[in-house]
């Protein structure tokens, strides 16, 4: 079972991003406030549930916890100011967005830029250790991927609604065949055959 808490002396917010590595789409984030009380025994990282684990838990998230919020930050912010900085604008954003302040941040990972001099501790691995992140984590990437959904929708043919927009095979040949959309990140290596691809 993962930790309810890092501490117990502030109302403590777990952040969590999605969509970091894709070549395409918005950077999601999401933050939540648990009660101290909180306890689940599937919840976790969201990256290994199944989907439909992903939305049961979803429903869990938004019911149980004392405040949630989901936040993005677009390819067009993601090119001005670079991947990490626009994944710590995302944060910020799901945070500003919180009913409740956060008193303390636990962040999945290890960097993070301080948000209103709100103290933060960084985890490695943070989604797999505490709920708030887990919980975080699972917003992110479900609210992303019907974001994806959407999009998906609009252009058939870079197959988003399998691979989310991730340096998939197919995604790079159908840059290739059909050029670059508004929603892909152009400063990313789109083209290159040498990217490690990520599987969904």
């Amino acid at each position: 079972m993962l930790l309810s808490a890092f501490q117990h002396d502030y109302i403590e917010a777990g952040c969590d991003e999605a969509g970091r590595g894709c070549l395409a789409g918005p950077v999601f984030a999401a933050a939540v406030i648990f009660p101290s009380t909180f306890k689940h025994e599937v919840l976790n990282d969201s990256k290994i549930l199944s989907v439909a684990q992903r939305y049961d838990l979803r429903r869990i998230v938004e019911t149980e916890a004392l405040a949630f919020a989901i936040a993005s930050a677009s390819a067009e912010e993601i090119d001005q100011i670079n991947i990490l900085n626009a994944s710590y604008l995302a944060m910020h954003r799901a945070l500003d967005a919180l009913q409740i302040s956060a008193q303390y941040i636990l962040v999945d990972g290890n960097r993070f830029k301080t948000y209103k001099n709100i103290p933060h501790q960084c985890i490695i691995k943070g989604d797999g250790k505490y709920l708030s992140i887990a919980a975080a984590s699972i917003l992110a990437k479900t609210y992303r991927d019907d974001y994806m959904h959407q999009l998906a929708g609009e252009h058939p043919e870079y197959d988003w609604l399998s691979n989310k927009g991730y340096p998939t095979v197919k995604h790079r040949n159908a840059v290739l065949k059909h050029g670059l959309t508004p929603h892909h990140r152009k400063t990313f290596r789109i083209t290159d055959p040498q990217l490690k691809l990520d599987l969904i």
